[in-house]
C-alpha cells in the first residue's frame, strides 16, 4: 500500500479489529516512539485538517514552551461561521466540562484531533489507560493534567464539506458527562487531596460541607413546616441559608485557585535540563 502511495516514507499499521479512534491512535504513538520521533502529530484523515498547519502546531514545542499542542477552530471567526451549528453549541458544552475535568481552564474545543505532542511525554502517559473511543482527544487532556503538562491551543480553521460525522450525538450526549465527571472527581482527588493538601483543598471540603448542610437542614425544615402547615421563622431561614451563602463563596474562591493553577513550566523543559 505504500508503494502504490508513492512514497516509501508511508508506514500503514493495521488491526485485526476494530479498536476505535483512540485504539487507532495509541497503536501510532507506540509505533513512533519506536521510530524514535521527537514530536508527534496526529490529525484526522476526514479533510477538514490543513496539513499545512502542522508546522505552527508544533511551533510551541520546538519553542520549549508546550509539552503538547491541539488545534482550536474557535479562535478565528470567519472559522467559526463557517462550522455547522450544533458542532459549535456542542463544543461549547464540551469544552465547558472539559475545564472542570482537565483543569486546563485555558482551553477551547477539546474534542479537536488535530495535535502534537514531544515524545518524552508521551511515554509518560499510561497509553493503555486511554479511552479507545470518541473520548480520546478529552482523556489524554485528563491524563496530562495529572502529569502536570504544559498544554498549548493553536488557532486553525477546518475545512467542513457534506461529509457526515460517524459520532453518535446520543452517545456523546450520555457517555461523554459520565466520562468527565469520573475524570474530575479523580483529579480533584489526585491534585488536592493525593499529591497535595492546600488552602483549595479546605476551600473545596468546607464549601461542599457548608453548602451541603443549608440544603439538608432548609429542605428538611421546609418539609416540617409544609407537613404542620407553619412558615419557618427568620431565625430557620437564616440559619438553612447562610451556610449556602458561606460554601458557594468557598467553593468559588476553590474555582479561582484551580484556574490560577494552571501547568506552565513545561515537562519537556525540566527533562532536558536534568
Amino acid at each position: 500500500m505504500a508503494a502504490a502511495m508513492g512514497d516509501a516514507r508511508i508506514r500503514v499499521l493495521t488491526h485485526q479489529e476494530n479498536l476505535g479512534v483512540g485504539g487507532a491512535v495509541v497503536t501510532g504513538y507506540k509505533q513512533a516512539l519506536q521510530d524514535g520521533a521527537d514530536i508527534i502529530v496526529k490529525l484526522d484523515g476526514d479533510g477538514q485538517m490543513d496539513p499545512r498547519n502542522i508546522l505552527s502546531l508544533i511551533a510551541p514545542i520546538i519553542r520549549g514552551e508546550a509539552d503538547y499542542a491541539k488545534g482550536n477552530r474557535f479562535f478565528h471567526l470567519d472559522g467559526v461561521r463557517s462550522m455547522p451549528f450544533m458542532r459549535i453549541i456542542g463544543n461549547a458544552g464540551l469544552s465547558f466540562m472539559s475545564k472542570l475535568s482537565t483543569g486546563y481552564w485555558n482551553l477551547f474545543d477539546p474534542t479537536n484531533g488535530y495535535t502534537a505532542i514531544h515524545a518524552a511525554v508521551l511515554r509518560l502517559l499510561p497509553l493503555e489507560k486511554l479511552s479507545r473511543r470518541y473520548f480520546f482527544e478529552s482523556d489524554i487532556l485528563f491524563r496530562l493534567s495529572t502529569l502536570r503538562a504544559v498544554v498549548k491551543d493553536v488557532p486553525m480553521n477546518a475545512h467542513y464539506a457534506d461529509e457526515k460525522s460517524n459520532m453518535s450525538l446520543p452517545r456523546v450526549l450520555g457517555e461523554f458527562p459520565v466520562y468527565h465527571t469520573r475524570n474530575f472527581v479523580k483529579r480533584i482527588f489526585y491534585n488536592y487531596f493525593l499529591r497535595n493538601f492546600s488552602v483549595a483543598s479546605l476551600h473545596l471540603v468546607f464549601g461542599m460541607l457548608l453548602v451541603g448542610f443549608g440544603i439538608t437542614f432548609g429542605l428538611w425544615e421546609w418539609f416540617k413546616g409544609a407537613q404542620m402547615n407553619v412558615i419557618a421563622s427568620p431565625g430557620t431561614v437564616m440559619l438553612a441559608a447562610l451556610p449556602v451563602l458561606l460554601g458557594t463563596q468557598l467553593l468559588l474562591s476553590f474555582i479561582g485557585l484551580d484556574v490560577a493553577s494552571v501547568p506552565d513550566s513545561p515537562i519537556q523543559r525540566k527533562m532536558r535540563d536534568d
